[in-house]
């Protein structure tokens, strides 16, 4: 199984917090960093200094790092138009040296938009649809040709296409707990599904479906890979689970439920049962991104055991 890091950097946290746990979590063989793509904070943090924009953050993190792979989970579809996103993430792939991943989803947070004054649309699902098109279609249209769509909610006239991302096809991710448009829409679009915050059943559920929509498509269902993303808090003892996991105002109870946590053995335990139903990925929802001891817990504990088929 593979682990990522996975960041709330809206919550409150500095490029250079961020390009720290980055660093490390290239150096501790963590296969990806992402982060989320939102302009507000959640719950009772104060979220300074500030949110920082997802992809001039992994536009920073593509020339301040050399091997981990980056992306977002996932990028607001409210946020920016396809062809303005289709040539920055593409840019970024190339300033990384092709290790961008683009995770994008339709927007959800209503007070982040109205904070900043961004256009909080009533039909988001239909323009999701159409900016996996687009900006798909842009990456696909070989150079020295033209792209056009003609949409309900975008349309493009003759564009030239470029840039290109630096890898073809660049990976796409979509995810989410829907049962009919979202499966579908991964089939058709998606080289990775992403369940957030699932339970084994949910997520046993959920890839049934995904795999389903894709063999309807004439996809075959391996061809996509299944993941999750559930917050992490885990410590060598007891004491130091409970000391994690009230930094991160969270009980113990609650985040063994409903999460990765405990000791490394039961983190290990878990993620077998979460691979048994076909996850083949885990984002690691780190909260505490000044705890790097955790990073190397997980990667030197955890890891090893999921990597040789203990999971």
């Amino acid at each position: 199984m593979d682990l990522r890091i996975f960041t709330e950097p809206q919550q409150g946290a500095t490029y250079d917090t961020l390009l720290r746990i980055a660093r490390a979590a290239e150096d501790l063989g963590y296969g990806a960093f992402f982060r989320s793509d939102h302009y507000l904070h959640m719950g009772s943090v104060d979220g300074l200094p500030g949110p920082t924009d997802a992809w001039i953050t992994l536009a920073g993190l593509a020339r301040d790092t050399s091997r981990i792979r980056l992306g977002t989970l996932m990028t607001a579809g409210t946020f920016r138009l396809p062809g303005v996103l289709a040539i920055q993430v593409a840019q970024v792939d190339r300033m990384s040296g092709g290790r961008i991943e683009l995770g994008l989803g339709s927007g959800w947070y209503e007070e982040e938009h109205t904070a900043y004054g961004i256009p909080f649309p009533k039909e988001k699902f239909g323009r999701l649809e159409e900016q996996l098109a687009v900006v798909t279609g842009l990456w696909r249209t070989p150079v020295g040709e033209r792209f056009s769509f003609e949409g309900t909610h975008y349309q493009l006239k003759d564009s030239p296409a470029l840039p290109k991302p630096a890898q073809s096809p660049l990976p796409i991710l979509i995810g989410g707990h829907g049962a009919k448009r979202t499966p579908a829409l991964a089939a058709r679009y998606a080289d990775e599904f992403n369940i957030p915050f699932a339970s084994i059943a949910d997520t046993e559920r959920q890839f049934g479906r995904v795999r389903a929509a894709a063999e309807e498509r004439g996809r075959h269902p391996s061809d996509l890979v299944y993941s999750n993303a559930l917050v992490a808090c885990v410590g060598r003892t007891d004491q130091e689970v409970a000391r994690r996991a009230a930094t991160i105002g969270r009980e113990v109870d609650e985040l063994k439920e409903n999460g990765l946590a405990g000791s490394p053995a039961e983190v290990v335990e878990k993620l077998g049962r979460y691979a048994a139903v076909g996850s083949q990925r885990v984002y690691l929802q780190m909260l505490d991104l000044d705890d790097l001891d955790h990073l190397e817990l997980i990667a030197s504990a955890v890891m090893p055991q999921v990597a040789s088929g203990a999971s």
